[in-house]
């Protein structure tokens, strides 16, 4: 089925590995022409190889989400190049897991730059093109941690998360009659984000993964968001795998 997706226009953040990639690879076989933007270029470029070779679109652009004159310049390429936007999904995140105690503000400050100023950037530079043409989607990855915090170790990070669930919402007050918002949180997802985490608590946070569930889990649930009639708007979807308790 294509219903809802086929056509759409949908730009993709942190979309070079992982959940992005894997959201890329979904929506495009179901029609979407999709935008992957990340800043690993290399990366960005094997997937829409692989997307292009399997009969979608794909461009790729090179972004850093911390840098709001390069989001801005990229939502302007995209619709340049595509001819419009109908999707934004904000998904570039990181998660260093780190007693707090250890005060490693580097880390805090790199979390409160990708995973909250980045989503806000990606709502400053589409939102108004979305507000103008009365209809757009924008969707930001949270997580189960922005619903109950994660502790000891996750406790910046779900502060971020949380902060992203916040966002949703209230944007979603606002300007709901003409853009849709969905918020989506996933528990354990087999992606490079377990690889955030570098110090005393990387073994413990690379032993709670083992239970993951793939990244296609969640393409689907935003292939699901995406594709309801416009006047449904699909606000939080919270998915996990069954063995997890958190």
């Amino acid at each position: 089925m294509t219903e809802g997706i086929q056509g759409k226009i949908v730009l993709i953040t942190g979309a070079s590995t992982g959940l992005g990639a894997e959201t890329a690879r979904h929506l495009a076989a179901r029609g979407a022409r999709v935008a992957l933007a990340a800043r690993r270029k290399d990366k960005l470029d094997d997937v829409v190889a692989e997307i292009t070779t399997a009969g979608g679109e794909a461009r790729a652009y090179q972004l850093d989400v911390v840098d709001k004159t390069q989001v801005k310049a990229v939502v302007d390429a995209v619709i340049a190049d595509f001819g419009g936007l109908d999707v934004l999904i904000n998904n570039a995140g990181l998660m260093p897991i780190r007693p707090m105690a250890e005060v490693n503000t580097d880390e805090w400050d790199a979390m409160i730059d990708v995973n909250i100023k980045g989503v806000l950037y990606g709502i400053a530079a589409a939102l108004p093109v979305f507000l103008k043409q009365e209809s757009g989607h924008i969707i930001n990855l949270s997580s189960v941690a922005g619903i109950k915090v994660f502790a000891p170790g996750g406790t910046v990070y779900s502060g971020t998360k949380f902060a992203v669930r916040a966002i949703s919402d209230g944007l979603r007050q606002e300007v709901g009659a003409k853009v849709r918002v969905t918020s989506i949180e996933p528990g354990a997802v087999d992606s490079d984000l377990k690889h955030s985490t570098t110090g005393t608590a990387s073994s413990t946070v690379l032993d709670f993964y083992k239970i993951a569930i793939p990244a296609s889990s969640v393409a689907r649930a935003i292939a699901y968001a995406i594709e309801q009639p416009a006047d449904v708007d699909i606000n939080e979807i919270v998915l996990r795998p069954t063995a997890q308790e958190f």
